[in-house]
């Protein structure tokens, strides 16, 4: 089976999930190619439609699963899926829609599979699935519907076996990850994160771990304290969308810019030089004023944001839409862009003078994958990229000046 993957950590998840089911059965897949989809973005629906037209031409069976195929957290009806995409439906015969997890509903909820031979060196482990915020500018909300928690023995237990099976470093990922233990994402306080974090240092030995894109709003004192056990990497991804205020009332955030600024001044306080903060941003959110842009530019400066994931707003006219695609002062695309290039020039500018300021800094690096040019491509703790021809194993960790 061939398969290529677009969008978040979640999908690599299931990605491991339903090759291992494959792996498990006695279904023949050589006729499949597997399209994992996104729904962030209308310029991420388009990678998909295009790799999946361009596997029809020359596969038996094209498999379409992930947020593509789901709403409301069920498998949508094949009439609703090609309403949505009728470029798809003069082959579709050719098409299999599938679920996300690899049996179905009540496996995405209360089983796991056992995964295949990793396909990546970290191990992606999904805690979480789900989200009740309904943030105006997200559709993966209405796709993946509700929240809800992995079970903690469950948790440790996929931990263990990624560790007997010599795994040294392990993703936590979901789609409101730190909203683990809540009754409902918008209930912040409730947050059971930092517990979790703590048992998995307890129950577990594995050496390296990592903690994909979380909302801010999660981040409390407690979040403060774990995350400095060594065995947390110093790498940080925020869901921030902007630093201004009016923008993020508007979006419908459940933070301000108070929040932000208090959480990364104590970050980069505890860490400095070290620590990575990653961050999502959107530009010209409906009715976003140059000085709302430009607060977002300073924070990205001020707090030394060492990437920056920068998505031009998208009202997704592809398919299913958002609250805020009937939001008046839409802005073309071709405008979005200027004001993109702005803070991807800025933000670049950030990120080069964090690695500037690493040279020569001592590390312990994961060999994760060989690259196209032959060389050994590796990862520091706080996730700056590394490139080596020296001859390991994939899955070593080794000790090197940057």
């Amino acid at each position: 089976m061939k398969y290529k993957i677009f969008g978040c950590k979640v999908n690599k998840y299931y990605l491991n999930q339903r090759l291992g089911f494959f792996e498990q059965s006695t279904e023949n897949t050589d006729d499949l190619f597997l399209i994992s989809t996104c729904e962030v973005t209308d310029r991420a629906k388009s990678k998909w439609l295009r790799e999946t037209k361009q596997a029809i031409k020359s596969w038996m069976r094209v498999a379409i699963t992930w947020c593509g195929t789901l709403r409301q957290g069920k498998l949508i009806e094949e009439s609703a899926f090609y309403a949505l995409y009728p470029e798809l439906l003069e082959r579709k015969d050719k098409i299999l829609l599938l679920w996300e997890a690899p049996e179905g509903e009540e496996q995405a909820a209360h089983t796991m599979f056992t995964p295949a031979t990793n396909v990546y060196t970290k191990h992606f482990l999904m805690i979480q699935n789900g989200c009740d915020n309904h943030c105006s500018f997200c559709l993966t909300v209405m796709k993946r519907w509700k929240h809800w928690s992995r079970p903690l023995e469950e948790i440790i237990r996929e931990i263990q076996e990624v560790e007997a099976n010599g795994g040294k470093e392990i993703v936590l990922t979901g789609v409101n990850l730190a909203a683990w233990g809540c009754s409902d994402t918008k209930k912040a306080e409730e947050t059971k994160f930092p517990q979790l974090l703590e048992a998995i240092l307890r129950q577990t030995t594995i050496p390296r771990i990592r903690i994909s894109s979380i909302g801010p709003e999660y981040a409390n004192d407690a979040f403060l304290e774990v995350v400095q056990n060594p065995r947390i990497m110093p790498h940080f991804h925020f869901s921030i969308q902007s630093f201004s205020d009016h923008v993020l009332g508007l979006m419908r955030r459940r933070y301000d810019k108070r929040t932000l600024h208090s959480l990364l001044t104590a970050l980069r306080v505890q860490w400095w030089p070290w620590v990575s903060l990653w961050a999502d941003l959107i530009v010209w959110f409906p009715w976003e004023t140059e000085e709302d842009f430009l607060e977002t530019l300073r924070g990205v400066e001020e707090f030394g944001i060492t990437k920056a994931h920068i998505f031009p707003f998208s009202a997704h006219l592809k398919g299913e839409t958002i609250p805020a695609f009937y939001f008046l002062d839409q802005v073309p695309l071709e405008i979005k862009k200027e004001r993109e290039k702005r803070l991807i020039e800025v933000a670049d500018r950030v990120r080069a003078e964090f690695i500037r300021a690493h040279q020569g800094t001592v590390h312990d690096v994961l060999l994760e994958e060989r690259g196209k040019n032959g060389k050994w491509k590796w990862r520091t703790e706080n996730y700056l990229p590394v490139e080596i021809d020296w001859m390991y194993h994939r899955g070593d960790i080794v000790r090197l000046t940057y």
